[in-house]
């Protein structure tokens, strides 16, 4: 498997273990104020990450470009920027964090961007680049 796509992976992992801790800590509770950020963990953190880990498994002359360890880094980031503020957001009401999800948001954005520039790019690798000129 292609390192990007165990990056993704194992980084989807995480998040979904912490979408999970969010979910019990409502069930728990009862207060469910918090269920944006417990959907947003869940979608973006565990799911997204998991589908651009497959793609790029099922892709893996994509998976060496450059640009998908580029596309991994800026879409981590921009996760770990907005998703914590999100939680406290919604499950302690602290508007003051709001910049930092706009911040974040555009950070994860550009990461979808950079996705979406290797989905329509030419699946071409320098290795075969190099073994079709071989032959």
């Amino acid at each position: 498997m292609p390192r990007v796509s165990e990056l993704f992976f194992k980084t989807a992992i995480i998040f979904f273990l912490l979408g999970i801790a969010i979910g019990i800590k409502m069930g728990i509770s009862g207060d469910h104020g918090a269920f944006p950020a417990h959907a947003h963990f869940n979608l973006l953190g565990w799911v997204t990450s998991a589908i651009f880990g497959g793609y790029y498994a099922l892709n893996p002359a994509k998976a060496e470009k450059r640009l998908a360890m580029i596309h991994y880094g800026l879409y981590t980031l921009g996760l770990v920027v907005m998703l914590p503020p999100l939680y406290l957001k919604y499950a302690y009401g602290m508007d003051a964090v709001e910049p930092l999800l706009g911040v974040g948001s555009l950070i994860v954005a550009a990461g979808v961007l950079v996705f979406a520039i290797q989905v329509f790019s030419s699946a071409q690798s320098a290795r075969s680049v190099a073994s079709a000129s071989a032959r």
